[in-house]
């Protein structure tokens, strides 16, 4: 994957530290996501009242949300320890169980990536989910039996990104499924001021906005940005961060006010300029700018799409006219 500033999956450590260290812990302190809060605050309050485990919970949606943010919150909120984990680490049965009989009464499972769980392990989960049973089997051929064990009450919160790709028997296992949707404008600057406030950077609302701007309605790349902002006020101010600063920051970043980098700007008018703004394929896409398809697809083609300056047609990708007028292009048959 091309190493992108405005990538939404955590590109190293230093990303997991600083968005552990920016993590709300309760709802109280958590932006955004409005809905979503009322709905989770019913369900705890209830099981909390009924003395219960909550209902297991899927959250889904676009990479870089909040997702394992509003784990943490749910165990906090409830009162549980949280174990985190991914649908890929899980490789093999016994992986499952043994995570599953470490748990306690009320514990919460977190596995991210839960569409990538191997099928042989989403089969031992089903039960474990509906029935708080483990079967396993002991030994191998004639002599092989299998064994049913008790499992504590626990929760299981799965995050995806993909919920097409999930198989519809673990899918219906889960009493809660929520989206987490996009932010707005107004709620990504609540979270540069306060992430700012955590790591006692100065930042004055102006260059919040900005900021905010071309921040993709995204948080993980709000903070990641207010990060590369604040090295920048740092060495070339006086470590506040305001307009004109946060301006000069971004222009060094090559990242515009609608939020695009060099990517994808490299790919709009690859179209514009070869194929008069398409419909084109994505192989030959991949081949003018030297990515792969996947990349494309999967990292810059989605937002691209969300802001409506590319369309997937039968017949290929094709740049919209409000593309064309960010990009200051001629629209073709247009004088």
């Amino acid at each position: 994957m091309i190493d992108r500033i405005v990538n939404t999956t955590e590109d190293d450590d230093t990303d997991k530290e600083l968005e552990q260290t920016l993590r709300p812990h309760n709802f109280e302190n958590y932006i955004g996501q409005e809905k979503l809060k009322q709905n989770l605050k019913l369900a705890i309050a209830a099981a909390h009242k009924r003395e219960d485990t909550l209902d297991h919970v899927l959250l889904y949606g676009p990479p870089g949300l909040g997702k394992t943010t509003m784990a943490t919150v749910i165990a906090n909120e409830m009162g549980s320890n949280l174990r985190i984990t991914s649908g890929p680490a899980i490789e093999r049965a016994g992986d499952l169980a043994s995570l599953l009989t470490n748990l306690q009464d009320g514990d919460i499972l977190f596995i991210d990536e839960i569409h990538r769980l191997h099928r042989v392990v989403e089969e031992v989960l089903y039960s474990a989910m509906e029935d708080f049973k483990l079967d396993i089997m002991l030994g191998k051929g004639p002599s092989a039996r299998s064994i049913r064990l008790d499992l504590p009450k626990f929760t299981i919160i799965g995050a995806t990104t993909k919920t097409g790709s999930l198989a519809a028997p673990l899918r219906d296992r889960f009493g809660l499924i929520h989206r987490l949707e996009f932010y707005s404008p107004t709620e990504i600057e609540e979270i540069i001021q306060r992430a700012a406030s955590i790591l006692g950077v100065k930042i004055k609302p102006e260059a919040a906005r900005i900021l905010s701007d071309r921040s993709r309605l995204t948080p993980r790349i709000a903070n990641r940005l207010l990060k590369r902002v604040r090295d920048f006020a740092d060495v070339n101010g006086d470590g506040i961060i305001d307009k004109d600063l946060g301006l000069k920051a971004l222009d060094l970043l090559d990242i515009d006010d609608r939020g695009l980098d060099s990517a994808d700007r490299l790919l709009l008018l690859s179209i514009i300029d070869n194929y008069d703004g398409g419909p084109v394929g994505v192989e030959t896409i991949s081949a003018l700018i030297s990515e792969e398809r996947g990349t494309i697809e999967d990292f810059i083609e989605p937002y691209l799409m969300q802001i409506g300056f590319l369309q997937r047609t039968s017949r290929g990708r094709q740049v919209t006219q409000r593309a064309y007028k960010h990009l200051n292009k001629n629209i073709p048959g247009i004088i």
